[in-house]
């Protein structure tokens, strides 16, 4: 047995001195003010922040098949140092894509000896793997991702209606989420001649009106089959109207936003600076303003990082084309940092972002009974924050495995000093105890 203490402990509902006893791994009892009972060791962390770990649901880490572009050994370094004690990773960018049984076996051996956090896995919704869904569900996938148009690669192509329409009664009857890449294509040609390193140029091939209609579809398709649904990096403002009304309605909805789309504006957005692409696209601050609203109101329900990391050259850091890069954003070592130096402006508090990061993933992840709380029976993943302190994003302190983040430069606060899976600490102001992490399997 060991007990931590805060002045400062971030529990579901408040914020408050509480001394939390952990054994076996688990939250054994909440104990409010500061009396530790007995000879326990304690862990006094003072007024620094006591929360749930960080859990980011919406991750690419591209091992096995592209290395080159991130990996687990680097990915989960970055997640720990920025207090992650859960990530699940996309079916893509890796190769083989996980949209098979085999291809998840595949993945789980890739990632041996090299998770130093926990990490889950998304199946994917493919055209023609329909028949493959219920054998990922017995290996343990936490739900499934399906693209609605070109995701980047063309071994992961887009899902069609008559996909989801195979899929989706099969996700219900197991109560398995469906993720969404909520775009539809129109085929119309927008990017201007000439104009490829141009943002507003790029933002303009993307207009709202795909999302839009994206979300209308999966709404329709959400209502007609009770399967849970959820809308990835939504970055439209123009649809919180219609995801409200979905869940005035009851349906099983939830929704994402990136950090991204609320830290950026494109009005500031420089040409040329093809860091920041990323698909939907960062658009203007009166649009970002208002995901905001909706995520203090709880219409988006939390915020992930969609960590989607490349290579300079398929970035075209060197020619800047906003065309050809590859969309996608570093970012998942600053989760929790970036997120609370946008919302402190806005006077959020803790509670909110604990919610936001760690509560709310968990019940897309299917953990809510287990993570992202600090509450008895839990699991004893835990971080401490120095929510006062602030940092600069230079190349020395990025773990993940290509310094090209939109953050580089940036002052943030929000420190993440130490961070704890199962009741052992596994970071330490820059030292990571590897290996710790485990495949973390939805129970069947």
């Amino acid at each position: 047995m060991k007990a931590f203490f805060s002045r400062r402990t971030v529990l579901p509902e408040s914020i408050e001195p509480a001394v939390v006893l952990v054994a076996d791994g688990k939250i054994q009892e909440l104990i409010y003010g500061d009396m530790v009972p007995g000879d326990i060791p304690v862990i006094d962390v003072g007024n620094k922040l006591l929360m749930p770990g960080v859990i980011d649901p919406h991750v690419h880490i591209n091992e096995p098949g592209r290395t080159d572009w991130e990996g687990f050994d680097t990915a989960t370094a970055a997640a720990i140092a920025g207090g992650i004690t859960l990530l699940v990773d996309m079916p893509l960018n890796s190769a083989p894509v996980t949209t098979t049984a085999l291809a998840f076996d595949v993945k789980v051996k890739s990632a041996q000896n090299k998770l130093h956090t926990h990490v889950g896995l998304w199946g994917g919704v493919v055209p023609g793997n329909a028949n493959e869904i219920e054998p990922l569900i017995k290996k343990g996938v936490l739900g499934f991702k399906a693209f609605l148009t070109h995701s980047g690669i063309d071994d992961f192509p887009n899902a069609t209606e008559a996909d989801l329409h195979q899929v989706m009664p099969v996700l219900a009857k197991h109560q398995l989420p469906l993720l969404v890449h909520c775009e539809l294509t129109d085929g119309l040609q927008r990017s201007v001649p000439g104009q490829e390193r141009s943002y507003m140029n790029y933002l303009n091939t993307r207009p709202q009106s795909w999302e839009d209609d994206a979300i209308a579809m999966m709404i329709r398709l959400c209502e007609q089959y009770n399967c849970p649904v959820h809308i990835v990096h939504l970055s439209s403002a123009n649809s919180i109207e219609q995801i409200a009304a979905a869940k005035q309605k009851g349906l099983p909805l939830t929704v994402e936003t990136g950090q991204h789309y609320l830290y950026f504006n494109a009005e500031a957005i420089p040409d040329e600076q093809t860091q920041f692409k990323c698909a939907p696209p960062i658009r203007e601050k009166e649009n970002n303003d208002k995901l905001w609203q909706a995520l203090q109101e709880g219409i988006i329900d939390f915020v992930a990082t969609d960590h989607s990391p490349a290579t300079p050259s398929l970035k075209e850091t060197e020619t800047g084309n906003f065309i050809n890069a590859w969309g996608g954003i570093a970012s998942l070592q600053f989760a929790l940092p970036v997120l609370w130096t946008a919302a402190r402006e806005r006077n959020c508090n803790f509670n909110q972002i604990a919610k936001w990061l760690c509560e709310n993933p968990a019940k897309l992840a299917g953990k809510a009974n287990s993570k992202g709380k600090i509450a008895a029976g839990f699991d004893a993943d835990l971080i401490v924050v120095d929510a006062e302190k602030s940092f600069t994003v230079t190349t020395d302190i990025i773990l993940h495995k290509h310094k090209l983040t939109p953050y580089l430069n940036q002052q943030l606060f929000g420190v993440v000093e130490q961070t704890w899976l199962a009741g052992e600490k596994v970071f330490d102001t820059g030292v990571i105890e590897k290996n710790r992490g485990k495949i973390i399997y939805a129970a069947y």
